[in-house]
This record gives C-alpha cells, structure tokens and sequence, in this order.
C-alpha cells in the first residue's frame, strides 16, 4: 500500500494552502460561490457546488 502525503492549511478566511509530495496549490473561495485553484504545475480549476447531482467543474492546464 503507497504512502500518500496531503495537508491543507487556511492561511485567511476564504484562502487556502494545500500541499501534497508532488505539488502545492492555493485554494480561493468558499462554500456559497466559485472556487478558484492555482496549482505549482500549472492546473488552474474552476468549480462550484450546485444544489443536488449538479456540480460543475472546469480544469485548464497551461
């Protein structure tokens, strides 16, 4: 069985640190509106939480 690292940080309400072995990212938003993700390899996601089956995402990778 792999050894996983992952650890998640708040650093102001609203914003957050997240890192893992490979990669970090910082995490922008809250529960109630858009999520915005920047990761160190370049991942920019876009996501949000919709009533019900219908969460939206959106992953660009530059």
């Amino acid at each position: 069985m792999p050894l996983t690292f992952r650890k998640s940080f708040r650093i102001l309400p609203g914003v957050r640190l997240n890192i893992n072995r490979k990669s970090w990212s910082i995490t922008t938003g809250g529960k109630h509106g858009t999520r915005h993700t920047r990761s160190s390899t370049g991942r920019r996601t876009t996501s949000m939480n919709l009533p019900g089956p219908f969460g939206w995402r959106k992953t660009r990778r530059s």
